[in-house]
This record gives structure tokens, sequence and C-alpha cells, in this order.
């Protein structure tokens, strides 16, 4: 009879037994084990057991005895198998992860004796069918296989993942193995070859260029061998774009050893002969991003692209990604297979920053997933002079990565071959799964946080055990010198051709004529500019009325016997009224018919925030379902059969994650119209770093443009102080050089045109649009047909209706909202001696527009800014600081607003309604 493994692992051990010592087994027992080692071609001379069990007598039954044994053997097998999982689940626990030898107490259920296992049990045989290799073994032999794979220099934390099939190929491929890598002579001689690079270069700097910052990567120099190993397993994947991020620390030795940026443009960087060249604008060189090809060993081709990094650590991350889905839609690469992301980052910002959990949060998610990204925390066991008991509530700083059904793999920094074995586990995985995986490489800091930094102030004695460290590259040369597969003059000669390489290049930077390679826009980013806007650059933005007519009717189609909501289905009457003309266009409507015509004229169009897809006003519908079947449809993927991609996206609630991805995801779509729209307007200071470090210094900083385009929900209507204020006034006071656009259209075209224009031109800038609330359904907010045919986006509108310029005695300015309470209150008074002009585009200021505006009305005609913020927010001091008080010496201008005051507005509707009016009242003036 087939006997399962565990009995056999029974029958094994009594066999054992038996052979060493015949006559201490009964004779029923002796005469089934001749009978059993016959049939497996043994007797009692041959001690060595089976190969395999092909032929299997059973054993005696109908014995208490036997049923007894039996039951011990099961009981035996559970201790066993509880201790195999034990090491798969705590194993991480004690592996010698730490380059400085630190150790942590063996966790007990590690220990055999935890499980009632025994000396005696040592040279017993159990099943190991769990376990790839053989089906029975000693739990000696297991033991040793578990503390191999599990409790050498890589710790691995995987049992969290629910889905069996990758646990079980987890188990298989680190058991298999005992996660140890044969690596062959020529990948070990990269490696060090890698290492000697990273080591030469950092010891090069900072001699040549004493107490400059660079922010070394020595005590962690296997980085630079792991980036290489993860691009060779690249290429070998199919994969032609990777996207890397990562802070300060080894960013120079990056760039120069891995990026390919010529030594002697980072040395010309150090010396900065040229000050007057950056005068205002540029970084410092440990910020700098870069752009180059790599060629595998195999010939495979890669595009590298390592992004440019403010000082505020993670936050690139949602960027990195963002590029990296840029990437993948330009390549028509919807299985994700063809692009990777790596981000590296710290332990302690890992583990610290919020906007690492809101970047994992979307990794996995459909509108924002790259099909996977490689982690790697180059952990310095330290945060400037904070040690982990200090900076983190959890084992690792890794832990937060736990939120995903993803492996986290630790490993010593200080064994290069087992940051061999990590990577390429951790590629393989990525591919296999098109998930996240996380390498979490322990090392050190040689020195301070920078070189200027003295560590020994807080860590004298973590510095006293650093100082006797060999260097990484020293010490695997030893281990290579051990194995005798290299030689100390095959060593040396690497070395010395290394820094005979750095010397030219220094000699070089040094030249009086010498100015660095500068990497500029190409590709298609070859039309595109930035700099100062032009006063008109001829870009056309309407479009024939047929056509949108054409359109709005395609919007309201739906398949036959597809029932929408009630209340949707006036939606759509509405509409095809509409595209016949018999009523004119409100928000709504203007926004699909912009997206549409731009997406059939071949324009990818990408809107997310959140709850998007209705409106967060339930304006938008840009997704309808059927109230019977669930089903659902986008109606602006439907317009034409060659259409450009429509997504429209709901996304987490999220505000820095998806900004900064959105932002990057502009950085590599010049020509896709990509907006991003916060739920309040207000609501995008929690994404303040994205707009503060990217989104409004980017070309100053880094030469890199970008198109986004945000739309913040902004009005005072009574709402409370979270949901009226978009904090215009801090945009504002990020303008300058022309680095962004503000606006705030007031009709259905002009957002039309703006949106048009923001992809048509090829002026490139942020854009920035305060959008409506209350406004959306507005009976006045509204543009007929022929307005988006004939029309163009107006930076200032002059009043309207006209009337005679010699009778108006004030002149109100404002923006928004208020304008058409300024409007209806003006109609209810008959107002004729008070013009109303709209200022559209705050920036870059629309000076000549308004002058022109304004040219009609006599000389000191007092001009007065109204705006329904305090007088401390909104746009008054920006008017203030940029036109004085007289408005090209011809008006006096002056403000009409709410108070000061700490917060944007009061929480009382009722208080709300009474300012309102007095700030109407006052802006109105009484007639004379």
């Amino acid at each position: 009879m087939t006997m399962d493994a565990a009995s056999l692992g029974y029958i094994e051990n009594l066999y054992s037994d038996y052979l060493s010592d015949p006559e201490s087994v009964e004779p029923d027992w002796r005469r089934y084990f001749d009978d059993y080692g016959s049939l497996n071609g043994r007797s009692s001379a041959d001690g060595a057991l089976p190969a395999s069990h092909s032929r299997i007598v059973a054993v005696p039954q109908g014995d208490d005895r036997k049923a007894l044994e039996q039951a011990h053997v099961a009981q035996l097998q559970d201790r066993v198998d509880q201790l195999i999982r034990g090491f798969r689940v705590r194993g991480h626990l004690a592996a010698r992860l730490d380059p400085l030898g630190i150790t942590r107490p063996v966790p007990p259920e590690l220990e055999p004796e935890s499980y009632g296992l025994s000396g005696s049990d040592f040279d017993r045989y159990f099943s190991t069918q769990s376990i790839k290799g053989a089906n029975i073994r000693t739990l000696h032999d297991i033991l040793e296989s578990l503390r191999n794979t599990y409790c050498r220099s890589i710790g691995a934390q995987f049992m969290h993942i629910d889905d069996r099939t990758m646990r079980n190929w987890l188990q298989r491929r680190m058991e298999g193995s005992e996660n140890r890598l044969d690596l062959p002579r020529d990948v070990q001689l990269r490696i060090l070859t890698k290492l000697t690079d990273a080591e030469i270069f950092e010891g090069f700097v900072r001699k040549k260029y004493v107490g400059a910052k660079t922010f070394s990567l020595e005590g962690a120099e296997s980085l630079i061998p792991l980036l290489d190993l993860s691009f060779e397993k690249a290429g070998e994947h199919g994969i032609a774009e990777i996207v890397i991020a990562m802070a300060h620390r080894g960013r120079l030795n990056v760039l120069a050893n891995i990026m390919g940026k010529r030594a002697q443009n980072i040395f010309w960087e150090f010396d900065d002969p040229d000050p007057e060249r950056n005068r205002g604008g540029g970084d410092v060189r440990y910020h700098l991003g870069y752009s180059s090809d790599w060629t595998t060993r195999t010939g495979k081709k890669l595009h590298l692209s390592l992004c440019f990094n403010p000082s505020h650590l993670e936050f690139v991350n949602p960027v990195a990604l963002g590029r990296m889905r840029a990437k993948q839609a330009r390549s028509n690469d919807p299985e994700h297979l063809r692009g990777m992301t790596v981000l590296i980052h710290g332990d302690a910002s890992f583990a610290g920053e919020g906007i690492v959990q809101e970047t994992l949060n979307l990794s996995e998610l459909p509108g924002y997933t790259t099909g996977g990204t490689l982690h790697v925390i180059v952990n310095n066991q330290i945060g400037f002079t904070t040690p982990p008991e200090q900076g983190r509530s959890c084992t690792y700083a890794s832990d937060i990565a736990k939120m995903l059904q993803v492996p986290i793999f630790h490993v010593n920094g200080e064994d290069p071959e087992a940051v061999a074995q990590v990577v390429t586990l951790a590629m393989d995985f990525r591919r296999e799964f098109k998930k996240d995986v996380v390498v979490d490489m322990y090392c050190y800091r040689r020195w301070g946080h920078n070189e200027g930094d003295e560590p020994r102030f807080t860590q004298p004695l973590l510095y006293q055990a650093i100082d006797r460290r060999k260097t990484v590259r020293e010490a695997y040369l030893d281990h290579l010198l051990q194995l005798e597969g290299v030689n100390r003059d095959e060593a040396d000669a690497i070395a010395e051709r290394r820094r005979d390489e750095l010397e030219r290049e220094f000699d070089l930077a040094q030249r009086e004529k010498f100015r660095p390679d500068t990497q500029t826009l190409g590709g298609y980013w070859g039309g595109y500019h930035g700099g100062p806007e032009r006063p008109d650059d001829g870009t056309q933005t309407g479009v024939e009325i047929s056509r949108l007519s054409d359109m709005l009717v395609k919007l309201t189609a739906l398949p036959d016997g597809f029932q929408p909501h009630r209340k949707l289905k006036r939606f759509f009457k509405q509409r095809q009224e509409m595209a016949r003309g018999g009523k004119p266009l409100d928000w709504s409507a203007a926004e699909a018919v912009a997206m549409g015509t731009l997406a059939t004229a071949g324009h990818r169009v990408r809107l997310s925030g959140q709850d998007v897809i209705r409106g967060t006003f339930s304006h938008r519908h840009a997704m309808i379902h059927d109230v019977e079947t669930g089903d659902s449809l986008m109606p602006l993927t439907r317009l034409s059969a060659d259409q450009a991609p429509v997504e429209i996206i709901n996304s987490p609630l999220s505000e820095a994650g998806v900004l900064g991805f959105e932002y990057g995801f502009s950085l590599d779509f010049p020509e896709a119209l990509v907006m991003w729209e916060a739920q309040f307007g207000d609501f995008w200071n929690a994404a303040q770093v994205i707009v503060d470090q990217f989104i409004a210094s980017a070309e100053d900083k880094w030469n890199r443009l970008s198109g986004l385009v945000m739309l913040l929900p902004h009005g005072f209507e009574g709402q409370g102080p979270e949901h009226c204020s978009a904090r215009i006034e801090r945009w504002l006071l990020l303008t300058a050089e022309h680095n962004i656009q503000v606006a705030v259209p007031t009709t259905p075209a002009q957002y039309f045109h703006i949106l048009r224009r923001q992809v048509l031109r090829n002026w490139l800038k942020p854009l920035v649009l305060f959008t409506p609330k209350s406004l959306l359904r507005h009976p006045r907010v509204v543009s007929q047909l022929s307005e988006f045919q004939d029309g163009r986006f107006h930076k200032v509108l002059a009043d309207e209706p006209e009337r005679d310029p010699a009778s108006v005695r004030r002149i109100v300015l404002c923006m928004g909202k208020v304008y058409y309470d300024l409007l209806q209150a003006r109609e209810e008074e008959g107002r004729d001696d008070v013009a109303l002009i709209r200022i559209e585009q705050l920036y870059p200021q629309p000076r000549q527009d308004l002058a022109e505006a304004l040219a009609p009305y006599a000389d000191d005609t007092p001009v007065f800014w109204v705006q329904e913020e305090p007088a401390n927010m909104g746009a008054w001091q920006f008017m203030k600081i940029h036109f004085g008080d007289r408005l090209f010496d011809r008006f006096p201008l002056s403000r009409i607003s709410r108070p000061e005051s700490a917060s944007p507005s009061t929480g009382s509707a009722g208080s709300h309604k009474i300012e309102q009016q007095e700030l109407i009242q006052e802006a109105l003036g009484e007639p004379e």
C-alpha cells in the first residue's frame, strides 16, 4: 500500500534502530524489516537509506501499541511542521543582518525545545514535503536547511501574504537554494569592480574637496552592485525603461557609477567656477537628476531616468511612479511589462514619512499601478542623529510595507553575494506577480549625516564599532581571496584603473574653458518651451458648432436597454437640447466637450482625484451606471474609434500622493491634458510639498516643464472655513518668473478655452484653475455654442452689458463667484454708475488686457478690488504689490473685503449671509 510521508518517516527511524541493533527489535518487527529491506533492495548489512520508496509494505495493523506509535509519529511530525513554520514566520529575527555584528536574541519559536523536540529526535526522520528537495530528512538536516535559508545574511518576511501561490513560490525559491546564489567568477568580479568604483569615487571626492557635502555612500557601497544586478535582470525581463528616485545619500555615486554621468561634470559642479550661470536658479549637485542609456552584458538596451529630487526625501516617490505610468502609456504597454520604477529610501524616512504609505497604497490601484516597484531601503540604522528606538514604533523600518501583500527582504549590506541573491529573487518575484517588492539593506554611515557633521557627539559607541570595520570592498575581497576566485593583483589593477580615470576626469574639469555637458529637453519635448509667456501665440482654441453639437449627442448616446438613474435622464435631455442650440452649455457640458474635442484630436486626457467620476458636487457624471444591471460606461471613451484614451479615475483619499503622481505623469506626457481635482480647493494644502518643491519651482531649479492642471473648487458660500477657500493668496505668493498660471474662469466658455489652450499651445506651465461650486448650476453661468466656436480665453472680461463710460463713477475689479453676486445686486438696484470688470487670469499678470478694459473710463475714477476673502487672504496683497495705490497711474486703487481673519470664513451660514450682504453693499457704494 502507499504510505504517507509521516508514517514513512517513523518507519525509517525504527528501521535505523533495527540496523544498528537487530536484537533490540521484537520478532514481529524483525520479520517486517527483513521484508521491508528486501523489497527496497537493502539488508541489515546496508546502512544507507533508500533514495526512493516505490514499494513499501504496510505496518502491521490491529495492535493498540501500533496505534499509539502512529499517534506518536503524527505528534512528532506536527511539532516539526510547527518548527518549520516558525522559521518561515520568525526566522528573519535571528538573521545576521547588522554589518556591525550587533545580534538579537534568537526567538524561542526557532528552538526545537519550544516544540518538545529534544536531542534524541535530531537523528529521526520526518516528512519534509513542504520543503523543496527530499521528502524525508532528519531533524538535524531540517534545522540546518532552515537556518541557512532564513537566518544567515538574509531575513525574509513573507508569511503575511495571504496568497498561497505567492508564499509557495517564495518558499520554493528560497528553501530550494537555501537563499544563496552560486555566483560564477565573472559575476563576482563584476561585483568587486562595482564596489571598487563606489569606494574609490568617495575617497577621491573627499580628498579633492575637503569638507564639501557629498552625502557619501560609504558603508552602503553594496547599493551600486545591487542596482547594477537589478538592471541586468531587468534586461532579461524585457524591461526597456527604468525610472529611479532617491534622496541625497549616495546620489553622486549613483550618478557617476550607475547613471554614467561624467565625473568631470560632477567635479565642475563642486568647483562652481561660473556662479553667474545659475544666478537665482538651479539646485545643489546632490539633488540633480540625469538620464542615460544602459547596455546589459547580453546587449539589451535600457533607458534610465534618475528623478530630480528636493530635500523632502520621500515626496519624489509618487512623482517617479507617475512618470513611469506615463512612459508605459506612451509605449502602449497596458500590461506594464516594459517599464519599472526603482525607489531608493532611507530607513528613517521610510518609517517616518506619510507619503510612503500613500505611495504604497497607489501601487495596485488600477488607475495608478505600474507593474511593481523595486523598493530599496538603504538602512543606515540611524536618521541624522536619531536612533531607531527614537524614530519608529515598529521592529523594522520597512514594516509599513506589510500593508501590501508583498515580500520584504532584509539583507546584510556587507555580504554582497547575499545582496545579489536578494536582488535576483526580488526581481523575479516582481516579474512573476507584477507587485512591489522591498529590499531592506542593512548598512551604516561611515561619516555623519554629511561630511561636515560629527556623529560621535550623539553615537560614540556606534562609531567606535564603525571605525573598526573594514570597507565593504575590502571584506568582499578577503572572501574572494579565500575562495581563490581572484588574486590581489587583479583587485589592485581594478582600483588603479578607476583612480586613473578619475584623475583624468578631474584634470579635464580644471581646464579654463571647460563647460559641462548639459541635458536638454528633447524627443517628445522638442516642440515645447518655458520661459516668459508671449503676449499672443496665436493658438486657436475654438471648435466649429457642428462638431460640438455632434459630440454632445454622442455624449448622451447609451446602448439599447441601458437604464441610467432617473435623474440622469434629465441630465441627458438637457445635453441634447444644448446640442440643438436650444439651451446654452453649463460648466459640466463645457468640460466634457473640451475633453472630448481634445481626445478625438489625438490628445490623451487624464483626470484623477477624490470622487471625480461623479464629481464632488454631482455635476460631472463621467461614468453612467445601469440601475438594473450595475453595468457602467464612460461616454467620453466612446466618441470615435481612433480617439486618444480618456481616463477619469477616482483616487484614494490622498492629496500629496495623487497630486505627485499626476505631476509625474505630466512630466512624460506633455501633449496630454493631465488634471488633478481637489475634492474642495482647500485640500491641496495637504500636498503643499508637491506644490512648493516640484510644481512651482521645477523649471527654475531643474529646467523641467509640466502642463499639469489643478482644479481647485473655490467660493464663499457659507459651508465653513474648510470648504470655501482654495488659498489663492498662497498660490500667488509662489508666482515668479512666469513659473505657473493662476486663473479663475467665470463662464463655461472660458473654462473650455483655457483647457484647450493648455494643450494646444507649446508654452507649457502648470495651470491652477479655481473652479466653482454653487455656480455649477447658476442660471447665469452658461455659454452659447457660438462662444465655443468663435471665442478664445480672455484674461480679462470687460463689463457686460456695455454702458456709457462717462456715466461710470466707480469701477469694481473682481474675480470668480462674487462677480455674479455683484451683478445681481447692481441690476436689482438699477445702478449704471458701477462698472464690473473680471480678472480671469491672475498670473502671469494680464496688464495689457486690464489696461485695455480700463481704457474707456475717466482718469481718477476710483477702482476697488472686491474679494470675498478676508483682507489678509485672496488676491488683494498680490494686486497691491504689483499695482500700488494707483492703477496704471490713472486710477486710485483700494480694497473691499472681509476684515483680516485667522480663519478663512465663519462657520455660521447665517453670519455668512450677513457678511456677504455687507460686502456687496460696500462694493456698490451709495448712488450719486
